[in-house]
C-alpha cells in the first residue's frame, strides 16, 4: 500500500508560520525552522505583553494623577480618597488625561473634592 501523505495540509502549516515571520530579518524570515522558533518567541512575547500593557499604562496614569494633584497640594493618595468620599466615580485613564489636557478642569475638580 502506497504511503499517504497529506502534503496540502503540511504546506499551509509552514506557509502560515512563513506569513507570520514577515518582516524578519535573514533567515528568520524565509528559512521555515528558524522562522518557526522566532514566530513561537513572538507569540510568547505578545501574550505576555498584552498583560504587561495594562500594568504600565496604570502606572502611568498614577504619575500623570499624583503630578497634577501635587500643583494643587494634594497627594494622589489623598486625592483619590478624596474622590471616592464625594462620589466620583472617574477611572485612572480619564483623570490622567484630565490632569494633562485640560489643566483648567482638573483644578475645578480638584476644588470641588477637597471642599
Amino acid at each position: 500500500m502506497p504511503r499517504s501523505v497529506n502534503t496540502v495540509a503540511s504546506k499551509a502549516k509552514r506557509k502560515k508560520v512563513l506569513k507570520s515571520a514577515k518582516g524578519y530579518f535573514g533567515r528568520r524570515k524565509n528559512v521555515y525552522t528558524v522562522a518557526k522558533n522566532a514566530v513561537e518567541r513572538a507569540l510568547q512575547y505578545s501574550y505576555r505583553d498584552r498583560r504587561t500593557k495594562k500594568r504600565e499604562f496604570r502606572k502611568l496614569w498614577i504619575q500623570r494623577i499624583n503630578a497634577g494633584a501635587r500643583l494643587h497640594g494634594l497627594s494622589y493618595s489623598k486625592f483619590m480618597g478624596l474622590l471616592s468620599e464625594a462620589g466620583i466615580e472617574l477611572n485612572r485613564k480619564v483623570l490622567a488625561d484630565m490632569a494633562m489636557n485640560d489643566p483648567k478642569s482638573f483644578e475645578e475638580l480638584v476644588k470641588k473634592v477637597s471642599k
